[in-house]
């Protein structure tokens, strides 16, 4: 097999790896992969956090970040509510039932991930980061819009369970 091929079917394991995990997280608390991500930041915030800062902290763009955060408002996850102290400022916060479904969702897979890379030595992990950017530069991605829990799936898929 030409090294070529043996490194595009690790990356296709690592995409499967990934969609498997995002079904299961899905299956277990009717949550993609984003929805969780918006809720654990929102939940770290006990005083409440605003849209952009969550956009920030989990580097997606605000568009996307408040298409998700819509959705979680419809399923009563979580509310918006205009500061008291200025008015321009709207704050998010869990409700009842996200702070329920919090505490049933699952670790992300990125926590099993960060725990075995950290325990790599500095200079692996450098090589690793520096390998990966650079099959990134390959594949055009470095524009693309991501997040730091993984998650694949088609187009429609994601289109699908962003309706939910």
């Amino acid at each position: 097999m030409e090294k070529y091929e043996e490194l595009l079917l690790a990356l296709r394991k690592v995409i499967r790896a990934t969609d498997l995990h995002s079904k299961q997280l899905h299956k277990l608390t009717g949550l993609t992969a984003p929805q969780l991500l918006i809720l654990r930041e929102v939940a770290a915030a006990p005083t409440g956090i605003t849209a952009s800062a969550v956009a920030q902290n989990i580097t997606l763009s605000p568009a996307t970040v408040s298409n998700v955060i819509d959705r979680l408002e419809q399923r009563e996850l979580l509310h918006r509510e205009r500061s008291t102290q200025d008015r321009r400022r709207v704050v998010l916060s869990l409700t009842a039932r996200g702070v329920e479904r919090m505490k049933a969702a699952p670790r992300p897979l990125q926590d099993n991930f960060i725990n075995k890379f950290q325990a790599l030595a500095d200079w692996e992990q450098s090589q690793l980061l520096s390998s990966m950017q650079r099959i990134a530069a390959m594949m055009d991605a470095e524009r693309l819009d991501a997040a730091e829990v993984l998650e694949v799936g088609t187009y429609e898929q994601q289109q699908f369970s962003q309706n939910d």
